[in-house]
């Protein structure tokens, strides 16, 4: 596995690379790997002549100066995972002055509203400066296919919203959620949680599941109030929970017949916060 820590030298790669007729898959991410991450690189080994993995954790789409600090940063640990998995054939981990050239501004664009709901409404921006990394490094590695995690599913209808919007020719493949071995959503925040938070956290996808036995069978609302009666009785803080039209990711307050619905969750767990999802069928 190469290694590459400036855009020059990971340019002349990628040249050799499509002067060789290869196929490219892509999956970004932000370091602190887990089998998670080593799961998009396994879907993309399956279908690619090359893998690239990118390490970056991206100024731009933190909107609190904390979060950004206390990002875990595991580079010689995640360098080791990659190569470990025998999956990867170069990681790519630039600097800033290669991602932001002319300084650490983000782009801003029109996701057809999306970027409006759940995630965006509590955090102003925040996928303008995904929009701006994603687009950038997209550029850089011309993947043929780029992979993404289910977990962070509005980002990921956001990176479809991208490609669509500027004619890009990568075609985007959502990956299903990796969980622990009790369900929590793998995540790279899990590292932050103790030992007995881990355990606890398992009612988040426990509720998921639940909400999945209830869908169309009670009300919306009545789901609602089940799951917040659910975390009344928990040292966790419920941020919010959500059923939202796939497609739209607005919240709904009945189920239409057509329609695909997803259940959204985050809970804070101590000081870390945690997010989830579960297609309802």
């Amino acid at each position: 596995m190469q290694v590459f820590y400036d855009k020059n030298s990971f340019a002349d790669y990628i040249t050799t690379q499509k002067q060789l007729n290869k196929t490219i898959g892509f999956a970004p991410t932000m370091g602190a790997l887990h089998a998670g991450h080593i799961s998009l690189y396994a879907e993309a080994r399956k279908e690619n002549d090359v893998v690239i993995s990118s390490i970056f954790v991206n100024p731009t789409q933190f909107n609190n100066p904390e979060d950004l600090e206390k990002y875990p940063r595991t580079v010689e640990d995640d360098i080791k995972k990659l190569e470990d998995s025998n999956l990867v054939d170069a990681v790519y981990i630039p600097k800033v002055k290669d991602i932001y050239p002319n300084g650490m501004e983000r782009k801003h664009y029109d996701f057809g509203g999306i970027e409006n709901e759940m995630e965006g409404a509590a955090r102003p921006g925040h996928f303008d400066g995904v929009g701006t990394v994603v687009e950038e490094l997209f550029l850089q590695v011309q993947a043929d296919n780029a992979y993404f995690g289910k977990k962070d599913f509005q980002q990921l209808k956001i990176i479809e919203k991208l490609v669509e919007g500027l004619d890009l020719k990568i075609k985007i493949h959502g990956v299903k959620i990796h969980r622990e071995e009790n369900g929590l959503a793998m995540s790279s925040r899990n590292m932050r949680l103790s030992d007995i938070e881990k355990e606890t956290s398992a009612l988040i996808y426990k509720t998921l599941k639940k909400v999945n036995n209830w869908f169309r069978v009670i009300s919306v609302p009545e789901i609602k109030t089940r799951v917040e009666e659910i975390f009344d009785n928990e040292e966790m803080d419920l941020e919010y929970f959500m059923i939202a039209e796939e497609s739209t990711l607005k919240e709904v307050d009945f189920f239409s017949a057509d329609d695909d619905f997803r259940a959204f969750i985050v809970v804070n767990v101590g000081n870390v916060r945690l997010i989830d999802n579960l297609h309802l069928d």
